[in-house]
């Protein structure tokens, strides 16, 4: 079991990304909406993805706001 922890992981990819009238609670930065996507893969070979939107945060990187596609 500890093994297959190994083998699988997943990765946020950041495709567009317009400004958002908004700004980070944490620093203050200012907001963009983003269309993410994530990527599960087995042995670094991707089988499975979900693409979403959020809002983040431009400076620091935190989703402030995610929303299901």
């Amino acid at each position: 079991m500890v093994c297959f922890c190994f083998l699988v992981d997943q990765k946020k990819v950041e495709r567009r990304s317009r400004p958002a009238a908004a700004a980070c609670s944490r620093c203050g930065g200012s907001a963009k909406i983003s269309d993410m996507r994530t990527f599960t893969r087995f042995c670094g070979v991707p089988f499975w993805y979900k693409s979403w939107k959020a809002v983040v945060c431009g400076l620091c990187g935190r989703v402030l706001k995610s929303y299901g596609i």
